[in-house]
């Protein structure tokens, strides 16, 4: 359910992707310092999002720099960081180490079991630091993982189970924004959950696992349908988010929210179509 929530960088000015690129790496810089080399591997432009948001919304001091690193030891990138960084790096640590242990009960993972063991420390330091966003993934996941284990296929309470993760996850301070974050959270949580089932749904269904929409396999009009359902949720959450008093980077965060998390949907349809017309395989 991770990897969606992206920029479409080739509608970014310069400015705006070097400022995209700078924040993740000030994230990816975050996670490492706090959490060690191994929680960075886990890093995906998704909390990027979150630390744009949240610094636009709070305007927090912001930190920035250059300089080498792991991923990159020979050209220096350009960096910058603030309290949010370090709320993101936190929430990434515990997802990763989440994502980890299910994988591990979900498919008898072993490699997912080191990774855990590795986090562990990790996720019980973030847990004391912040409790009421572990507790909401802990509890979101165990609804999903009930689900799957049972094959019940409704989407509705599966998305929401993802939805809860995200509203609690915006949520860095319990104060009068709260209401409109969780309210963006849970419809952006709901979004990223349906947009996975729907790009996994031929894999899961030719594998037997579990997709809360397998009874829509194969059907011809499935892009409409799944593109009427994404739009819909993605309303409410535009709805939302355009009620928060943000000024820095908000033509950066509309275009995750309004192109970024389309892009892989629209290359898996594209293919599926030009498959269709004689083009090339899938």
């Amino acid at each position: 359910m991770f990897g969606y929530l992206v920029a479409d960088t080739e509608r970014l000015t310069e400015e705006e992707f070097a400022r995209y690129r700078a924040c993740y790496c000030g994230l990816c810089r975050s996670i490492r310092e706090r959490h060690g080399q191994a929680a960075g591997l886990a890093l995906t432009y998704d909390m990027t999002f979150l630390v744009l948001l949240l610094s636009s919304l709070y305007e927090p001091e912001e930190r920035a720099g250059e300089g080498k690193c792991m991923p990159h030891p020979i050209e220096p990138r350009a960096w910058w960081q603030n309290e949010s960084t370090q709320y993101a790096a936190d929430l990434n640590t515990a997802l990763a180490y989440l994502k980890c242990l299910d994988d591990w009960e979900d498919d008898g993972n072993l490699g997912a079991l080191a990774e855990a063991k590795l986090l562990e420390e990790s996720f019980r330091r973030t847990q004391e630091a912040w409790p009421r966003q572990c507790e909401a993934m802990r509890r979101a996941l165990d609804a999903l993982y009930e689900l799957e284990k049972n094959k019940i296929e409704d989407a509705d309470a599966a998305a929401e189970s993802f939805g809860t993760l995200m509203a609690e996850a915006l949520i860095w301070r319990e104060d009068r924004w709260s209401a409109d974050l969780r309210a963006v959270g849970r419809s952006l949580g709901r979004f990223l959950y349906v947009m996975d089932a729907c790009m996994d749904l031929d894999e899961d269904t030719r594998r037997n696992r579990y997709n809360p929409f397998r009874r829509w396999y194969g059907l011809a009009d499935n892009e409409q349908r799944f593109r009427d359902i994404l739009e819909m949720i993605l309303g409410e959450c535009l709805a939302s988010f355009d009620r928060l008093p943000l000024v820095q980077d908000v033509p950066l965060l509309k275009n995750i929210l309004c192109a970024g998390l389309w892009q892989q949907f629209n290359q898996k349809y594209s293919r599926k179509r030009g498959s269709a017309d004689g083009a090339g395989p899938v």
